[in-house]
């Protein structure tokens, strides 16, 4: 399939899994700027939407929502990219400020980020298509390269999710964050187990489950 229709089916694949606050964000915010994106650079470099995320909800230092543009979470690693318009950010000061606020933020929980500014995207694509090629040469050649799975997505999903939670994760959360059903969030953590990839960490007299630990290494493979 070409562009249009695989770009139709990853954003119809997002709504499905998003409601209240975090589908109105996805509605409102992947416009003009961030389809441009995604067709002139996106496309032609990845060729595909695996580990892609529009209008990807983080918290900031004051603990409120903010959905960045578009993400692309790889292994451990979450890659923000900014689709900047002069208009509704540059004259703006206060706006202004807290957009740098949020990209220093961001950087300060281990995230790479990238500022696209739309006029070059509409006029000069190349040039940040061959930036960016660049750029994430070795995470591209890790994807692409890695066709033999271990572990499905979900359970590297999972993992991953781990790893930025300082190792624990409990499922009702990270179920939210993934955007996944919480029980199929238990049912993957408990092959991952199995695996001996997790642990189970119980609480109270009861022994009921709340809560999993990544017994693996930061820097494994199996993470990609």
């Amino acid at each position: 399939m070409g562009f249009q229709a695989e770009h139709e089916i990853w954003l119809q694949e997002h709504m499905k899994c998003r409601t209240g606050e975090r589908l109105d964000a996805l509605r409102r915010g992947h416009g003009y700027g961030n389809q441009l994106f995604v067709e002139r650079v996106w496309w032609p470099l990845v060729g595909h939407f695996d580990g892609l995320h529009p209008e990807y909800e983080v918290k900031d230092w004051r603990g409120r929502s903010y959905f960045a543009d578009l993400v692309w979470v790889v292994g451990a690693v979450r890659i923000v990219f900014e689709i900047m318009d002069y208009g509704s950010h540059g004259t703006d000061r206060t706006k202004y400020r807290l957009d740098l606020n949020r990209g220093l933020f961001l950087q300060s929980q281990d995230c790479l980020l990238y500022y696209i500014a739309l006029d070059e995207l509409k006029e000069n694509p190349a040039f940040i298509l061959s930036s960016l090629r660049s750029i994430l040469s070795p995470y591209l050649s890790v994807v692409q390269g890695n066709a033999l799975r271990t572990y499905t997505k979900i359970e590297r999903d999972l993992m991953r999710a781990a790893v930025r939670h300082h190792r624990v994760i409990r499922p009702v959360e990270v179920a939210r964050e993934l955007e996944l059903h919480t029980m199929t969030v238990i049912k993957y953590c408990r092959i991952l187990v199995e695996k001996g990839k997790f642990r189970a960490i119980a609480t109270g007299s009861s022994g009921r489950v709340t809560s999993y630990e990544y017994l693996g290494s930061l820097q494994s493979p199996d993470l990609v």
